[in-house]
């Protein structure tokens, strides 16, 4: 069963979502902090915690071929589906983004323990 995803606005416009000086910023969507960022003139999303070993995301960076990189032990993950790609078999949450005509829309899946109820 394919999960149903909701669509939450984030910006008006590109200029809107803060970006730091490593290229990666933050925001906060129902209460769940997620990692932005713009690879190659795309916007990408991605959970804020390193899966390994809990690093902040948006204090690491994103290398040349489009990986973000931990700062506590520069795992690498894909931009654009989170695989690992430093080998130590661990995943990145990514989220879908899409840019409207009305602005910048994250999507986060609906569910969880409950969700049948």
């Amino acid at each position: 069963m394919s999960k149903k995803i909701t669509w939450h606005k984030i910006a008006e416009a590109d200029q809107e979502i803060g970006l730091g000086p490593n290229g990666i910023g933050v925001i906060e969507v129902k209460g769940k902090k997620i990692c932005t960022a713009r690879y190659q003139e795309q916007w990408f999303a991605f959970a804020f915690k390193c899966p390994h070993a809990g690093g902040f995301m948006a204090d690491g960076y994103i290398d040349p071929v489009g990986n973000i990189v931990c700062p506590v032990h520069r795992y690498k993950f894909s931009i654009r589906n989170g695989r690992n790609t430093s080998g130590e078999g661990f995943y990145l949450k990514t989220y879908p983004i899409e840019c409207r005509a009305d602005g910048i829309y994250l999507g986060l899946e609906e569910g969880g323990l409950f969700s049948w109820l």
